[in-house]
């Protein structure tokens, strides 16, 4: 079958690969110039950036899904483990690193506050145990639609994954020592989400941060772009760049070609790794709509963030690889993205430097930063805007780290809410999609596949488990699943 997927995001490429491998004519369809979608890598003058995604979690995802060619990650990149996993920097110049060590975090968590050691021992052994029924269960299960809601397995994880309260409810139950929280509630924040909304299943992530570690591809996330682009090539998948999808057009509830800014593209299956709202609002015709304007007017959109990358002329030590700056009241700076919304004005922000641990990403003696800072959907978006806040994020950097940095700055790209809505159709310039809800996760996600339209399928952060890289690939299997399933493809 000839199947077309819209969109070269970590989705699409590896639901396109997969495809390849099944013998289907897979044509991949791009927008912009290159493939990888918010995993896009920007280059300049010896500079190697990483535009979005720069944790690797999940080791084991990663291998389940080159497992399907025969494969394992190390044969397409180097895989190192963080030492430190990542530093964070409180109030008062107060610095705590995070061990791949647990015994040294339980040492550490014994300094914080008073049976510290045994608290996280069984906080963690509770999230391994959720990380586990969700790996051997639900993560990799076809949630679309009403039955799935009747899926056994599904009820008998409410009681065990605590979908009813909430990581923040959790962690006080165990942690009284606001860094202890801090430590275990920051990384809801990449699944855009406030602790107090976000479900206590996600608890889960402190396992795979704490015990499972926190990787690196050395040459950066980009490496797994490459991966997934090698497998494509190598079944044949075509690529075309530079190339927009305008319209889905659909006869007798069948998608039957893409119209393009370059012609149309027809095609037996379609399948969309592009943002869902835009798919759905903006390409096809109103009565294909599943989901219409008024579906996502009532959802909780995750954040948009201002990101920064900034190539220095110099070394800074006093960074790590993965660095947390938690030196405000994260409170106010949550209040700013949800609820008033409006550009923080004391934000916790979080700092990568690659540079630390990899040569590749930088000219010798110079340092690769990027900076994300999390910020409301929707809000308005002017150079005056981008100028004040970046005067504003290097200022309170250089506090934090206690040298300068602007004069040291000899590259310099902005990007932030404009740009997700113009490079990617993000909805109000989210990041990375829908939040992570009660009402937002598992069958109450965006289906994988459309009610309306026969042949029509969706991979990507929007739908079931959600944001992340690691996601992104099972959704990707579960869409190639579904489609061998529905065609009898054997």
């Amino acid at each position: 079958m000839r199947i077309g997927v819209i969109g070269t995001g970590i989705g699409g490429l590896s639901a396109a690969a997969l495809l390849g491998k099944q013998g289907h004519e897979v044509v991949l369809i791009e927008k912009t110039d290159r493939p990888g979608g918010r995993a896009r890598v920007w280059k300049k003058d010896g500079f190697v950036f990483d535009m979005g995604p720069s944790w690797y979690l999940m080791p084991e995802i990663f291998d389940h899904y080159f497992e399907h060619f025969g494969r394992k990650a190390e044969d397409f990149y180097d895989l190192i483990r963080l030492n430190p996993s990542y530093r964070i920097f409180f109030p008062e110049r107060e610095i705590i690193d995070i061990s791949a060590n647990l015994e040294e975090n339980m040492e550490l968590f014994d300094q914080l506050e008073e049976n510290g050691a045994e608290k996280l021992r069984e906080y963690l052994d509770q999230a391994e145990e959720k990380y586990e029924y969700l790996l051997d269960g639900l993560m990799y299960e076809n949630l679309s639609g009403i039955l799935s809601m009747l899926n056994p397995k599904l009820w008998r994880a409410g009681w065990k994954l605590s979908i009813l309260s909430n990581i923040d409810g959790l962690v006080s139950k165990y942690f009284d020592d606001e860094r202890s929280k801090k430590i275990l509630e920051y990384s809801i924040v990449f699944l855009g989400g406030n602790p107090e909304n976000t479900p206590a299943l996600y608890s889960m992530i402190s396992h795979i941060d704490f015990n499972l570690g926190v990787w690196y591809p050395y040459g950066g996330i980009g490496k797994i772009v490459e991966a997934l682009v090698s497998l494509c090539e190598e079944y044949n998948v075509e690529f075309r760049y530079n190339t927009e999808v305008e319209h889905i057009q659909v006869e007798n509830k069948k998608a039957s070609k893409l119209i393009t800014n370059k012609g149309s593209i027809d095609g037996d299956i379609f399948v969309v790794n592009a943002d869902y709202p835009h798919s759905e609002t903006d390409l096809l015709e109103k009565q294909y709509q599943q989901y219409p304007e008024r579906y996502w007017e009532g959802k909780t959109i995750a954040p948009s963030a201002f990101v920064l990358y900034l190539g220095l002329d110099k070394k800074i030590d006093s960074l790590t690889h993965h660095n947390v700056i938690l030196d405000h009241d994260w409170v106010a700076h949550f209040n700013q993205i949800f609820d008033e919304p409006g550009w923080p004005d004391k934000p916790a922000y979080y700092l990568c430097c690659p540079s630390r641990k990899d040569d590749t990403v930088a000219p010798e003696g110079m340092e690769n930063i990027f900076v994300t800072v999390p910020i409301s959907p929707g809000l308005e978006d002017t150079p005056d805007h981008r100028e004040m806040y970046f005067k504003k994020i290097v200022s309170h950097m250089e506090k934090v780290i206690g040298e300068p940095i602007e004069d040291s700055i000899v590259v310099r790209r902005i990007f932030t809410l404009d740009d997700f809505a113009n490079e990617y159709n993000a909805y109000k310039g989210t990041a990375v999609g829908l939040t992570h809800t009660f009402s937002q996760s598992a069958f109450f996600r965006p289906r994988h596949d459309s009610k309306k339209v026969d042949n029509l399928y969706y991979t990507g952060q929007y739908t079931h488990p959600g944001i992340g890289v690691p996601m992104a690939l099972i959704s990707s299997e579960i869409v190639a699943d579904m489609i061998t399933e529905d065609y009898d493809i054997a």
